[in-house]
């Protein structure tokens, strides 16, 4: 007993100083994802639009080859919406400017796939897209499949159809008066101040004056 008392008592005490606490490395812990970003939208597609090709891009899983290129033709519209189809794709979001999404969007609608437009910018701008999509097409889903993507506003189909056709006549406003201004151009150089007498040469009065003029008349008092 008394030796193995002096032995405890020889032993050094093992001291933790601050240089030794520093030194320790920090251990690393499996953080999970908060319910938030948890998968929102499984077998969620992405599409980069483009003028004369289209790429997508599915869940690997869904697919051995989950990249694909579409040429923008009628067959090539339907070969896509055909291979979503079989990749068991629900939702899509893709990514356009311009209206090179129409056809594809009005395809994807009619064959009972969720569509979202997206501003590319918005994909563009998202932090933490990884170094390994060679594709803008790779980053959309995965920030679709935990609902980073808002969607652009799209009214319904008749109000689409109405904003056409209000859009289309103003255009057509636009253009007639350009079209007036060069007539009331040339009639100046021939001392013809009509747009003086009256307020629309383009009118009845205006138009039968016109008319008179390009027939020979030369006194209107007569």
């Amino acid at each position: 007993m008394v030796e193995m008392t002096m032995a405890l008592r020889k032993q050094k005490p093992v001291r933790t100083t601050t240089t030794a606490l520093r030194k320790q490395k920090p251990v690393r812990t499996t953080t999970t994802l908060p319910p938030q970003l948890a998968a929102a939208t499984l077998h969620a597609a992405g599409i980069d639009i483009g003028a004369e090709a289209h790429d997508v891009a599915v869940p690997p899983s869904d697919d051995p080859q989950p990249v694909r290129c579409f040429a923008a033709s009628t067959a090539d519209l339907r070969a896509l919406a055909d291979w979503l189809a079989q990749c068991h794709g629900t939702t899509v979001a893709m990514a356009s400017t311009g209206v090179y999404w129409l056809p594809l969007f009005a395809l994807l609608e009619t064959r009972g796939f969720e569509v979202l437009v997206v501003d590319p910018q918005q994909v563009q701008h998202s932090t933490g897209r990884p170094k390994s999509d060679g594709h803008d097409c790779q980053w959309i889903p995965r920030l679709h499949t935990v609902g980073l993507l808002a969607s652009a506003f799209r009214p319904a189909d008749q109000v689409c159809v109405l904003r056409r056709s209000l859009r289309q006549r103003a255009m057509r406003l636009t253009s007639a008066g350009q079209h007036i201004q060069p007539r009331q151009k040339a009639l100046t150089p021939m001392h013809l101040t009509l747009p003086h007498v009256i307020s629309d040469i383009t009118g009845v009065t205006g138009v039968a004056i016109l008319r008179a003029i390009l027939a020979g008349e030369r006194a209107p008092a007569t």
